[in-house]
């Protein structure tokens, strides 16, 4: 038996949000799957839309505020991911792009994650392979190949269409968490980009 984080991120900008909504769904079944092997779960919620003025701020500066620093130990520090974000002109929202641009580099190398996203229209769901796939693949993380996407239409009804994808993803989360060794806790800023460097980056 394990003792397994989650990161559950959403970049919704309501409240209440459909991506918040799909994000925790996602985190939900991959946290059963994991227990149902007998490890036990921490799920770590983190809300985008509580850290944007940080956010600019470190991109401003190139370091993270105290409350904002806790948020992306968590993150990289977690077992897993789940990142879902609402789609914006037939890509991620600039929020969500935000967050893992200032993740120090490498901090997601190997780490599983799984992708979500949300819309209007179901024809927007090109979106997860055309920009997100891309972006982790950039970061070197491990992605599950279910991700899952909610149209409007998805939400309410008497049809049910997300819950066997949400739980097939979860699954899929689960069994890449399940074959990596516990995430041990460290610091990404123990060994910080040096200030040469920061300002040769403009």
């Amino acid at each position: 038996m394990s003792e397994r984080t989650l990161a559950v991120v959403a970049a919704g900008l309501g409240r209440p949000s459909t991506t918040r909504l799909l994000a925790d769904r996602l985190g939900a079944a991959a946290a059963a799957s994991l227990r149902e092997r007998g490890d036990t779960v921490t799920l770590v919620p983190v809300d985008l839309r509580d850290h944007a003025h940080d956010l600019v701020d470190n991109l401003v500066t190139g370091f993270p505020g105290g409350r904002l620093r806790g948020v992306l130990e968590g993150v990289t520090g977690a077992d897993g991911l789940v990142a879902v974000t609402p789609v914006f002109n037939a890509s991620y929202s600039g929020l969500f792009k935000t967050f893992f641009d200032v993740l120090e580099p490498g901090s997601l190398e190997g780490r599983p994650v799984l992708l979500g996203a949300t819309g209007g229209t179901a024809r927007h769901s090109l979106a997860i392979d055309h920009a997100m796939r891309p972006l982790f693949a950039y970061l070197r993380a491990t992605v599950a190949p279910t991700a899952v996407y909610a149209a409007s239409e998805d939400w309410g009804g008497d049809a049910d269409p997300l819950t066997p994808r949400v739980e097939r993803a979860g699954r899929e989360l689960a069994d890449l968490v399940a074959g990596r060794a516990p995430a041990v806790a460290s610091d990404p800023y123990d060994e910080p980009t040096p200030f040469a460097d920061l300002l040769a980056g403009g």
